[in-house]
């Protein structure tokens, strides 16, 4: 059986992402959440600071599987975008709890930056039981686009 080492992935507010991958031309966004979500929900939009989000799903929808081969998924879309072991990763789901998974796990694969952006793209839900208004890259006034 192999062992998984356990790393330490950083949150990182919304902000702070934005201003990291604004600072840094080789930090990536990667949004892990399913096409549905992509296209339905809406997706960061980088292209104010010339860079676009690579997307790669933790879990397909509607089956929810896919994290098996996730880490050879990502490696191979880190490699097109010309990233390496070194570059500044930012992974991002709808509230953070994929995203953290999927940065321990590229983490865990031999990329030596990983974090999580913490509240994700919609954050928690709200005392009215919405998304997108008490947290995340939404609710900060963040550019996205509607898929």
């Amino acid at each position: 059986m192999q062992s998984v080492e356990v790393v330490h992935i950083e949150d990182v507010p919304v902000e702070e992402a934005w201003a990291r991958l604004a600072e840094d031309a080789g930090a990536v966004l990667i949004d892990v959440r399913t096409r549905a979500e992509w296209t339905f929900v809406g997706l960061p939009d980088l292209s104010s600071i010339g860079k676009r989000v690579l997307t790669v799903e933790w879990q397909t929808y509607p089956e929810g599987s896919g994290e098996a081969g996730f880490t050879e998924r990502m490696s191979k879309a880190l490699d097109a975008a010309g990233a390496t072991k070194d570059s500044e990763l930012f992974f991002i789901c709808r509230s953070g709890a994929r995203s953290r998974l999927a940065a321990e796990a590229m983490a865990n694969a031999g990329y030596r930056r990983c974090s999580n952006v913490a509240d994700g793209f919609e954050g928690p839900l709200d005392a009215d039981r919405h998304r997108g208004q008490a947290a995340g890259w939404k609710a900060a006034g963040l550019a996205w686009v509607q898929g």
